[in-house]
Parts: structure tokens; C-alpha cells; sequence
């Protein structure tokens, strides 16, 4: 059984969440011969702030800034 996490910014609606795990079942279905009830697909929603990512040094000497875009 196959489980695909999704992690990514905040903001998507249900209704794009859907067709997402949709389009990877399908992807599932066809390339790998899984049964569509096997396929889980599960969405970790998280803020921009959460993340970090890697780069130069800060002055505190922490590596990486907090992404903003």
C-alpha cells in the first residue's frame, strides 16, 4: 500500500487538495498497478516561517534563513 506525503506551504483549498491526490492515485494506478483503495495520500500543511533553508551563515551563526517568498 502505497502512502505519499505531501509537504508544502499553507493556502491550498480542499478542492486543489483533491485533484492532487487524484492525479498521484491515478500515477499509482497506471505505473505501478496499485488498487485505487490502496493508495493513501496524505497533506502536511505548514507556514512559510516553518521552513528553513540551507545558505550563508546569519550573523547569530545560524545557517540557512527563513524562506519569504
Amino acid at each position: 500500500m502505497p502512502f505519499v506525503e505531501v509537504n508544502w506551504f499553507e493556502g491550498r483549498s480542499d478542492e486543489q487538495k483533491a485533484e492532487i491526490a487524484k492525479r498521484i492515485e491515478v500515477a499509482l494506478v497506471e505505473v505501478a498497478g496499485v488498487a485505487p483503495d490502496h493508495c493513501w495520500v496524505k497533506f502536511s500543511d505548514s507556514k512559510k516561517t516553518d521552513f528553513i533553508i540551507g545558505g550563508p551563515r546569519t550573523k547569530s551563526g545560524a545557517r540557512g534563513a527563513t524562506h519569504q517568498s
